[in-house]
Formats: structure tokens, C-alpha cells, sequence
């Protein structure tokens, strides 16, 4: 019998956050610059600390399990809570540098990736706003999410690892309680999107070929607290928490117009489960993936022409620690991740031909209270 946990709306900023602010104790290996033999990719996180925000670096083995490789100090401070968001850890498209949100010190942090996956530090930038949350890249164009005050965008050019901010491509959002948690480009780095939790809208801008952001073109989500997103193709699959009502969790799809506008494809499939917040989809566009924060479950689903539908009938495709929140599949789509909160770790899955998730015994244990942001290569 499926178990279902009931989460007011008040608590849905929790449940897709953080789950408690008691945290354990972590020990990473200083930095190295050579990964163990057998290391195939990374895995990376960062520790949101307010005494100094740092990524954690995880070597993944050719099975998908995970082993301590490193921190990394940002140079930014963190808030040590959740932070309702999607996209804090980001990998550029040619996944030659890192980035993070520090968003207690309202500035972003950038991050050589050398090709045993270790990190070096190539400066910190002020993020235009206040509470930077999330951030995105296409081309060496950046564009960072602030969601403190009264919220926006801000655009800015990375070139040799260095952030600049771009003039005039400032924007806001929909509104300035927008309670915003995700931006991400289109596959072409023309449309940005924004998911605003509060005003049940997705924002998009047009980019122009100066990286100036143009909008926001506002659209209604077809489900309430719409919240993290992947983007493949045309295609844009967004989360929607239903403000932490139980078993209320759905994903809906948009086709990506090149003015920005958005056209539904599928309008809030169920997951069946609690609280959708994050969201992965493979490379090859076939099988996107949600984080269900209220129910411990991650929600498969299987991607046609835009279309969604779920790979299992009960919603439940893989289950969790407590609170899964981030999620990210590696470069190659044989393993996803999941950053679980409640649990203050990281969960293990390889993904099997049809879509299923199997376990990996070996994830990562005893991250600090507030980590925040996943990424893999």
C-alpha cells in the first residue's frame, strides 16, 4: 500500500528544500588533481555552509558508485537551509567549467574542470541581484536567477572561466513576490525560462545574439507551484508541486517557440505522488525523471513527440532516503543521482534500456544540513 505524506502549503518551501537543519558530519580528501583509477566521471554538489560555500566532487567508478574526491572552496557564503531551487550546481554545455550559486553572499562562482574531473578556481562574480538560486549556460552565455528582493535575471559572458556581466541584459520577473526556483536555456541558448512557484507562471525571454535577454513572455502552468524543469529539443518538462498536496505531484511539457512562447504538449500527468520538484532528462530525450520530496519516490516517465506518460502505473519508478530533491543524470544517461535532504545523501540509479531505475549500493552518506544543487559528467 502506497503511503502518502500530507504537506501543507506553508511546508511545501521545506519539503522541496531541505528537510531539517541538523546536520552530519562530512570529511572529503583534500584536493587532488588525480582522480583513482577507474574513476569514468564526477558527481558534484555544493555544501550551502554559511561558514563558506565549497563543492563537493564525487569520483563515479564505471558501476555508477560514488567516493569522496574533494572540496572545493567557492569563495561565497551559503545560506545552510534549502533554497527552493533548481540548477545551484551547473556543468557548461562543453562541461569545461563548473558553476555554483552562493546565495547568502549574492554572488556566483566559477570553476576550471580539468580532465580527471578535479576543480580550479577561476573567480567569483556578483550576481547582479539578490539571492542567486539558480544558473545557467549555452555558449558562453550565463544567466543567473535572483530570486531575494525583487527578483530577476542577469545575463553574463564567460570566457576563459571569468564571468562579465553583459550590459543591459538586467530583466525581471513576472512579478516581484514571484517566488522563483529555476532558469534555464532552450537547446539553442535563444529562450530562457523561469519557473515562478508563487505566481504559478513560467517566464520566458528571447536572447539575442548579443546574450541580451528580451521578456518576460508570461505563461499560466497548467499545474499549481510549477518548480524545476529539464529542457530536450523543442521540448521544456516542468515539475509541478500542487503546493505539497498528497499525492497531487504531475509534469507537464511544452513545445519552445523560438518568440518564446509556450505551447502545452501534455498538461499535468500525475506522478501519484508528493511534492514534484526536480526534474532529468536523458540525453537521448527518450525518459525524464522527478523527484517526489513528500514521498521518497522518483516518477519516471517516458517522453514521445512530447508526450508524457509514466513508466509505472503507480508513479513509482525508484524510491529514495528522505526528501529527494536535486536530481541529475551523467553525461553518458546510464546513472542518475539524487540529492536527498532528509537523508543527507545522495542516492544511486543505473538506468536500464526500457527506463528503469536499479539501486547502486554504493551513493554518497553524511553531507552537511542545506547541500544544495547536483551535477554530473
Amino acid at each position: 500500500m502506497k503511503i502518502v505524506r500530507f504537506l501543507p502549503a506553508l511546508a511545501l518551501a521545506a519539503a522541496c528544500s531541505s528537510a531539517d537543519d541538523v546536520g552530519r558530519q562530512f570529511t572529503l580528501a583534500p584536493n587532488s588533481d588525480l582522480a583513482p583509477a577507474g574513476s569514468v566521471g564526477q558527481v558534484y554538489t555544493a555544501s550551502n555552509s554559511v561558514s563558506g560555500n565549497a563543492i563537493l566532487a564525487f569520483n563515479r567508478a564505471a558501476d555508477g558508485s560514488l567516493t569522496p574526491a574533494g572540496t572545493y572552496a567557492t569563495g561565497g557564503v551559503g545560506t545552510g537551509a534549502g533554497l527552493g531551487n533548481q540548477g545551484g550546481v551547473i556543468l557548461t554545455g562543453d562541461g569545461r567549467y563548473l558553476l555554483v550559486v552562493n546565495a547568502a553572499s549574492n554572488d556566483v562562482s566559477s570553476f576550471l574542470v580539468r580532465g580527471d574531473g578535479s576543480l580550479e578556481s577561476t573567480g567569483t562574480v556578483n550576481s547582479g541581484g539578490e539571492r542567486p538560486v539558480s544558473v545557467t549556460e549555452s555558449n558562453g552565455i550565463v544567466y543567473v536567477l535572483n530570486a531575494g528582493g525583487a527578483g530577476g535575471i542577469a545575463g553574463f559572458t564567460l570566457h576563459q572561466g571569468k564571468l562579465s556581466p553583459i550590459a543591459g541584459a538586467t530583466r525581471p520577473l513576472s512579478s516581484s513576490n514571484a517566488g522563483a526556483a529555476q532558469v534555464q536555456f532552450d537547446h539553442a541558448g535563444r529562450v530562457l525560462i523561469v519557473t515562478e512557484k508563487a505566481t504559478n507562471s513560467l517566464s520566458s525571454y528571447v536572447v539575442d545574439r548579443d546574450g541580451v535577454a528580451h521578456g518576460p513572455t508570461v505563461t499560466t502552468s497548467n499545474g499549481a507551484t510549477p518548480f524545476g524543469f529539464a529542457v530536450s529539443r523543442r521540448v521544456a518538462v516542468v515539475s509541478e508541486a500542487f503546493g505539497g498536496a498528497p499525492g497531487a505531484g504531475a509534469l507537464s511539457s511544452y513545445r519552445i517557440g523560438n518568440d518564446g512562447i509556450l505551447a502545452t504538449v501534455s498538461a499535468s500527468v500525475a506522478t501519484t505522488e508528493t511534492a514534484a520538484c526536480w526534474v532529468a532528462i536523458t540525453n537521448d530525450g527518450r525518459f525524464a525523471y522527478t523527484t517526489n520530496a513528500g514521498s521518497a519516490t522518483i516518477s519516471g516517465y517516458r517522453i514521445e513527440d512530447g508526450k508524457l506518460s509514466l513508466l509505472d502505473a503507480d508513479g513509482v519508478t525508484a524510491t529514495t532516503e528522505a526528501t529527494p530533491i536535486d536530481l541529475a543524470a551523467s553525461r553518458n544517461s546510464q546513472f542518475i543521482y539524487s540529492l536527498n535532504a532528509g537523508g543527507h545523501s545522495i542516492s544511486a540509479f543505473a538506468i536500464g534500456v526500457d527506463g528503469a531505475l536499479d539501486p547502486v549500493a554504493a551513493g554518497a552518506t553524511g553531507l552537511p544540513a542545506g547541500t544544495n544543487g547536483l551535477a554530473a559528467r
